[in-house]
């Protein structure tokens, strides 16, 4: 008897070496990614289900981290030496400036490279034409409207600022429990507002030589006439805590007239299940100006480690591939209502909801926000920028000072 018990022990030992040393084999890939709805964090656990099941000596580890927590979770992670292998989040711009990453085609395979808009892979290039990030997926801002307000206000939808300032003071003596026009200047994406204003009067974050360009006339007669709406009470009654989430809920609600936003407007009528009549087009611009829309671009990148295995870095690339894999690819952007970044799940988008297709078309002329070196503080600075004009600061005081500090 002892001798069986001992050859049942020395059994179970060898079978514990071997799920040991089995367990050691196995890659470990982590990611960190920015979560975009309700869905964002499920879809992520089954997508490590089937990559494990069809990856055995995988161990693909998902963090699904809000956009409100996600660049301090980064940060934490990045100073305690544990970033992840990939993370997708907006900006690349100041992880490169760290000499934290690696080019795309060290990780990204050829095959997956080739199907992204090359206009996308340009927003993360280099002046040496290196790509540092790939694109995740897109978004275009356009303008939305309830036609029933305007109809009841006698306005059209306006594509000029003096027939937008025109159809709020129509709105507001017609509908006195609307907000005729959404803003949002939050520290949640205040700078949006700015490009929305200042691209739309031939202005913006640069100029044509790709410089800072913060304190130019053009930027400052923008943030005059957005701050001439909110001071007349033609906008939401609080735009410096009023995110786009707050807009999109009045506007579903019907209680908000007109707002600058995402194809996620469109989710948020559908899913309010209110009757809520609405229409899509261009941005308002200053009369003479070119009506801009405004693309954003979210990302996937890879940090750079010492000492990565082939089979390390080879394991990363799995995981991309799986994740652009065509079909999945495109029924995650359906999910997530955004734009996808790679020409095949564009084309299997447009098949499943041809109304796609305006939005991959507008998205496609788009302006982006600069990649250049010092964006992350020109975001923020243009934000509290703005928070100061909503105290009642002097709009050209306050940009000058921004830019002083940014190119000074």
């Amino acid at each position: 008897m002892k001798k069986i018990i001992a050859m049942l022990l020395a059994v179970m030992m060898l079978a514990s070496l071997g799920t040991a040393a089995f367990a050691e084999d196995k890659v470990t890939v982590e990611v960190i990614a920015a979560q975009y709805g309700t869905k964002t964090a499920d879809w992520w656990v089954g997508f490590e289900e089937k990559f494990e099941a069809a990856n055995a000596d995988i161990d693909l580890v998902v963090e699904v981290v809000s956009w409100n927590d996600i660049n301090t979770v980064v940060d934490t992670r990045i100073a305690n030496g544990q970033q992840p292998d990939l993370l997708n989040i907006d900006a690349y711009m100041k992880y490169y400036e760290s000499d934290l990453l690696l080019p795309a085609l060290d990780w990204c395979s050829e095959e997956t490279y080739a199907k992204f808009y090359p206009a996308f892979l340009a927003e993360s290039m280099d002046a040496e034409g290196t790509v540092w990030a790939v694109p995740d997926l897109a978004s275009a801002r356009a303008l939305y409207v309830n036609t029933d307000i305007l109809a009841e206000a006698k306005v059209e939808i306006p594509t000029t600022w003096a027939e937008l300032r025109a159809a709020c003071e129509a709105i507001k003596e017609a509908c006195p429990d609307v907000y005729p026009w959404g803003v949002d200047m939050t520290t949640d994406e205040g700078q949006a507002a700015f490009a929305y204003y200042t691209w739309n009067n031939g202005g913006g974050f640069v100029n044509a030589d790709r410089e800072w360009a913060l304190n130019s006339a053009e930027n400052v007669e923008a943030m005059e006439f957005i701050m001439g709406l909110i001071n007349d009470g033609l906008t939401n009654s609080d735009p410096a805590n009023d995110t786009r989430y707050a807009l999109q809920d009045l506007f579903a609600a019907g209680k908000l007239a007109m707002m600058i936003g995402p194809t996620q407007v469109e989710q948020y009528v559908a899913d309010a299940g209110n009757k809520v009549n609405f229409e899509s087009a261009l941005i308002p611009a200053n009369e003479g100006k070119a009506n801009a829309s405004m693309g954003v671009m979210d990302r996937i990148m890879c940090f750079a480690e010492e000492g990565r295995s082939e089979a390390e870095l080879a394991a990363i690339t799995k995981v991309v591939d799986a994740f652009y894999d065509d079909e999945p690819y495109a029924e995650w952007v359906l999910m997530e209502n955004f734009i996808p970044a790679t020409i095949p799940g564009g084309e299997l988008c447009i098949e499943a909801n041809p109304d796609m297709e305006k939005w991959v078309n507008l998205v496609a002329g788009a302006q982006f926000y600069p990649s250049i070196e010092g964006w992350d503080e020109v975001k923020f600075g243009v934000i509290d920028a703005q928070q100061q004009m909503l105290l009642g600061e002097d709009i050209q005081e306050v940009l000058d000072i921004l830019q002083e500090e940014v190119a000074g």
